[in-house]
């Protein structure tokens, strides 16, 4: 797996507080099996963050009437990383979209041409990112118990859909990859 990055898709505040109306409620599981990938993947590990955009535009606009709290500058700082994660030295890559994965994303780490992939949620941000990632060439392997969906249905529903796409998607647990590394 020489040259493949690992993608920890929106790890941030706005996820894992439960408060958040964001919340994800495994965040904490996904974010347990990317704690044990995170130090296997030492200076290829890249961060992704979800960002409301200033003056949201097209379908965009009736989103954010249905989540106004996303737009408050008195959230910005939800849209942090969350605290373990903040001070890894590491590109983060921002966007106001749920795909993450694009030309300049791709230049910033080197062109890889495969990713590890796990954050949150399943159903929309990894989804997006993946789909996206393939399009362009990148071959993924998705990390089932390093991701979280909005429900356990709807996490696996989606983790269902990335494996069509075999052979350029691959869902794999947290100790296939390892094996995997190690081999």
């Amino acid at each position: 797996m020489a040259g493949t990055w690992l993608l920890a898709i929106d790890m941030q505040r706005i996820f894992a507080e439960p408060d958040s109306p964001w919340a994800t409620p495994e965040f904490d599981r996904a974010k347990a099996g990317l704690d044990r990938l995170i130090p296997k993947f030492s200076g290829r590990v890249a961060f992704t963050r979800f960002l409301a955009p200033t003056n949201p535009s097209g379908a965009w606009v009736p989103y954010y009437r249905d989540w106004p709290f996303a737009l408050d500058p008195a959230h910005l700082d939800q849209y942090d990383l969350v605290a373990e994660y903040a001070d890894i030295p590491a590109p983060i890559i921002d966007r106001p979209g749920f795909g993450k994965w694009d030309a300049a994303a791709a230049s910033l780490l080197g062109m890889p041409e495969h990713l590890v992939v796990g954050g949150v949620s399943t159903d929309c941000c990894v989804l997006s990112t993946v789909l996206a990632a393939i399009d362009a060439g990148v071959s993924v392997d998705v990390v089932s118990d390093a991701s979280a969906g909005l429900s356990p249905a709807d996490h696996q529903r989606a983790l269902d859909a990335m494996g069509l796409y075999q052979p350029q998607v691959r869902v794999r647990t947290v100790e296939q990859v390892l094996d995997e590394l190690s081999a």
